[in-house]
């Protein structure tokens, strides 16, 4: 039957709740993959497909024929999620034995029992980001309202991995700056020793320990790292936690 709006609504609050849920995005594309073997049926397996490193990988899959399918078209260089992917178009392939493409890739996948497929496009800003690929051991198993369903489903969850793409995104550049503060406050704590000890400037301070870092070939940080544990016997003091208040110092005032 066809998808009703309320279907698809439905659909799409499941993809939002996977989204929120799933604090990786490999654990979310896992949980899409598996829930678009649930509503498109009678598909037999789901997987999808993104460019990593400009080459395309299987980030997820729902059954082993969708796995072996993929690997079969990364092998051959040659199949319909590969289409897909560099055209940014869907292909759909009804009776696979009938086919007259992909000769490298259709007769190892007959083989292992794929008779049918859909891949969709994943447009994510605009570009090709993946595809989504649904095989069956039936015949036709993807036309008509099946293939508006698949579609639609498609469409929302194009829409949810930019949204994760984004968060991971944050997530790496969080941690870029976490990492950042950190280094920098282990730095700060040993200039603060340096100048003490040699009675000089926070320039010539640092001058210091970027020649020892030049010397020994090591980075600036486990340069500073050492002086302070050579001063006090302990680790460098970690720096305040980004985004949360010193309870000590009472409330953040930004967050007033």
């Amino acid at each position: 039957m066809p998808s009703s709006p309320g279907d698809l609504a439905t659909t799409y609050g499941r993809l939002l709740t996977l989204l929120a849920d799933s604090p990786e995005i490999d654990a979310f594309l896992d949980e899409v993959v598996h829930l678009a073997a649930d509503v498109v049926t009678p598909a037999a397996g789901g997987g999808i497909t993104l460019r990593r490193d400009g080459a395309a990988v299987t980030v997820a899959t729902s059954h082993p024929l969708a796995a072996e399918a993929d690997e079969i078209q990364y092998g051959a260089d040659e199949g319909p999620c590969l289409t897909s992917l560099r055209t940014g178009e869907v292909v759909r392939v009804d009776d696979l034995t009938a086919e007259s493409r992909w000769d490298r890739y259709r007769p190892h996948a007959v083989a292992r029992g794929v008779l049918s497929s859909l891949s969709l496009p994943l447009a994510v800003a605009g570009h090709t980001a993946g595809a989504m690929n649904l095989y069956s051991r039936q015949r036709d198993a993807f036309t008509g309202p099946v293939r508006a369903h698949a579609a639609a489903f498609a469409a929302q969850c194009a829409a949810a991995l930019t949204v994760a793409l984004r968060m991971a995104d944050d997530g790496e550049r969080h941690r870029q700056l976490v990492e950042a503060m950190a280094g920098r406050s282990v730095i700060d704590q040993a200039l603060g020793i340096l100048m003490a000890q040699q009675r000089c400037t926070a320039s010539a301070a640092f001058d210091l320990l970027r020649r020892a870092s030049q010397r020994r070939n090591r980075r600036l940080r486990e340069i500073a790292a050492d002086v302070i544990r050579n001063v006090t016997g302990e680790a460098p003091e970690p720096p305040p936690r980004f985004g949360t208040a010193d309870r000590r110092n009472g409330p953040d005032p930004a967050a007033r």
